[in-house]
C-alpha cells in the first residue's frame, strides 16, 4: 500500500479516528497493531504470515532473555538472531544461493529461483535483532516502567507495534528497541506536534511526488536497452537525475514516516541530514540512511571490534561492514561491489587521514564535496543497474558516445528543472550553517503553501518507493 494511494488514506482516516477516540483509547495499540497488519497484507495478505511469524518468535526469544534463567539468556539471544537471520536468508537469497550453485533445470534450485520476496523483510528483521541484543546487552532496561511487560500477552501486542508500525514497516527508518518501546502508551490528540508532523508530511511529499516521480519518468530511459541510443550528456543528466531521485524518493519516504508517527504520538529517528553536502565518505553515512548506518556501526562495527584492535582491523571492518551492509540491500553481487566501493572509499579516506591528516580550507572542501557526491552519483548505477555488465556498459557509452545517438534535450531540461529544488535544498543548508542566517519564520507558511500546491498540481505519475524492493 503506497503512502500516496486513496487505499492508504482511507486507512490512515479511520485508524486516525479511531484511535483518538475517547471510548476506545485504552485500545490504541490494538488499534495501530491492526491498522499496520491491515498496511502490510493489502496486496499479499499470505505475507502476513511470515510477518506474525517474525513477532511470535522475536516476542518469545525476547521475552526468554528478559525473564527467563540467567544462564540461558546467551541462548534465547542467539537463537532468536539465528532464526531472524536465516528467515532473511531463506527469503532473500535464495535466488542468488540457486544461481550460484544449482543450474536453471534443477528443480531445487527453480524453486529457490522463485521464492518470493516479502516486502520490508529487512527493515523487520533488523528490529527484531535490534530488541533481542539489546535487551541481552541490558541496554536501557531500567526505565519508569518496566521494559519487557510481565504478561507475555502484552507483551507480544507491544513486540507487534514495535516491528509492524506501519509508518516505519516497509522502508523504515529503523528505529531501535531502546528508543520506541518506551514511548509505548496512551496517547492524547492535544499532544500531537501538528506543525511539526505537517511540515514533515508536506516536504516528504513533495519530495517523492513532485521530485522524484517527475524525475523517474526520465530515468527510465537507463534501463537497458534504451541507453544505449543516448548520447554521452544525456547519460550524464540520467544519472545524476537518478542520484537525485533516489534522494528525494527514500528522504521523501522518511519525512512521510515521520510525520505520520507524529500523528499518533510517536517520534523516529531523522533518517536523511542534507547528504548530498557531505564532504567526506563518513560524513555522508552520517547524514545517508541514518538509521540503517546507526544500526550496522551499533550492531556489526563495534562488535567486530571498530577502530580499537589497530588500523589494519579498522580498515578491514569498514570494508567487511559495507560490503555486508550492500549485500543487505539485494541478492545481486552487484549490491555487495556497491558496497565494497563504499568500504573501500571509507577505509582509503581513514588512511589518509591518519597519515596526512585533512585539509579544511574553503577550496579543499569545496573538492571534496563534489568528489563525494560524483563517486556516490556513480555507484548509484549499481542500483538502477543490478546487472553488473549492463552497468560497465552504461559507463563505456556515457565515456564514448559525444558525437553518437540521438540528442534528448527534452530528458536533460526536465531532469534540471525538477532537480534544482534538491540542489537549492541542500545549498540553502550549507549557506545556513556557514553564515548561520536562515529565512524568517514568517516565510515558512508561504513555502510550505507553494509545495502543498506543487505537490496537487505537479505530481509526477505515481510509482512504488525505491526502497520498497529491499
Amino acid at each position: 500500500m503506497l503512502f500516496n494511494s486513496f487505499p492508504f488514506i482511507f486507512l490512515l482516516l479511520i485508524t486516525f479516528g479511531l484511535y483518538y477516540l475517547p471510548l476506545l483509547k485504552r485500545f490504541q495499540v490494538h488499534i495501530l497493531v491492526a491498522a499496520s497488519f491491515a498496511f502490510y497484507s493489502w496486496y499479499e495478505p499470505i505475507l502476513l504470515l511470515l510477518l506474525l511469524f517474525s513477532i511470535t518468535i522475536n516476542a518469545y526469544t525476547s521475552y526468554q532473555v528478559y525473564y527467563g534463567p540467567p544462564e540461558r539468556r546467551k541462548f534465547n539471544a542467539t537463537l532468536g538472531v539465528v532464526i531472524n537471520l536465516a528467515s532473511l536468508a531463506f527469503f532473500k537469497y535464495s535466488p542468488l544461493f540457486s544461481r550460484m550453485i544449482f543450474s536453471p533445470e534443477n528443480s531445487v534450485g527453480s524453486f529457490l529461483l522463485h521464492i518470493p520476496l516479502p516486502i520490508g523483510i529487512s527493515f523487520f528483521t533488523f528490529h527484531g535483532i535490534s530488541m533481542l541484543v539489546d535487551l541481552y546487552r541490558g541496554k536501557n532496561i531500567k526505565t519508569d516502567t518496566e521494559f519487557i511487560p510481565k504478561l507475555f500477552t502484552q507483551h507480544w501486542l507491544y513486540t507487534s507495534l514495535y516491528i509492524a508500525f506501519f509508518p516505519q514497516l516497509v522502508a523504515g527508518p529503523i528505529t531501535k528497541s531502546y528508543n520506541f518501546l518506551p514511548q509505548i502508551g496512551g496517547k492524547s490528540i492535544a499532544n500531537i506536534n501538528w506543525e511539526s508532523a505537517f511540515k514533515h508530511l508536506i516536504m516528504g511529499y513533495f519530495l517523492k511526488m513532485v521530485i522524484a516521480d517527475n524525475i523517474k519518468d526520465q530515468t527510465f530511459w537507463i534501463a537497458y536497452p534504451f541507453f544505449e541510443a543516448q548520447t554521452s550528456w544525456t547519460l550524464i543528466a540520467m544519472l545524476f537525475g537518478y542520484s537525485i531521485q533516489i534522494f528525494a524518493d527514500f528522504a521523501g519516504y522518511s519525512l512521510i514516516a515521520l510525520g505520520l508517527a507524529e500523528l499518533f504520538g510517536y517520534v523516529l529517528p531523522v533518517n536523511f541530514n542534507f547528504p548530498y553536502i557531505s564532504a567526506s565518505f563518513s560524513e555522508f553515512w552520517t547524514r545517508w540512511h541514518i538509521s540503517l548506518s546507526s544500526w550496522l556501526r551499533e550492531y556489526l562495527y563495534f562488535s567486530l571490534g571498530g577502530n580499537k584492535k589497530g588500523k589494519v582491523r579498522t580498515y578491514i571492518n569498514l570494508m567487511l561492514v559495507m560490503f555486508l551492509g550492500g549485500l543487505w540491500h539485494g541478492a545481486a553481487w552487484s549490491y555487495a561491489v556497491w558496497g565494497s566501493f563504499h568500504g573501500l572509499a571509507l577505509a582509503v579516506e581513514r588512511f589518509f587521514n591518519d597519515k596526512f591528516g585533512t585539509r579544511t580550507s574553503p577550496i579543499w572542501m569545496s573538492f571534496h564535496r563534489i568528489k563525494v557526491f560524483v563517486f556516490v552519483t556513480f555507484a548509484w548505477l549499481l542500483f538502477k543497474l543490478p546487472n553488473f555488465s549492463q552497468a560497465v556498459l552504461y559507463l563505456h557509452d556515457m565515456f564514448t558516445h559525444w558525437h553518437t545517438g540521438a540528442p534528448s534535450p527534452a530528458i536533460s531540461m526536465n531532469i534540471l528543472l525538477y532537480a534544482a529544488p534538491v540542489v537549492l535544498y541542500h545549498l540553502y543548508y550549507l549557506y545556513k550553517e556557514m553564515s548561520g542566517r536562515q529565512l524568517p519564520k514568517s516565510l515558512h507558511p508561504v513555502l510550505y503553501a507553494f509545495l502543498l500546491l506543487a505537490i496537487f498540481i505537479n505530481s509526477g505519475s505515481a510509482g512504488e518507493f525505491i526502497y520498497f524492493q529491499f
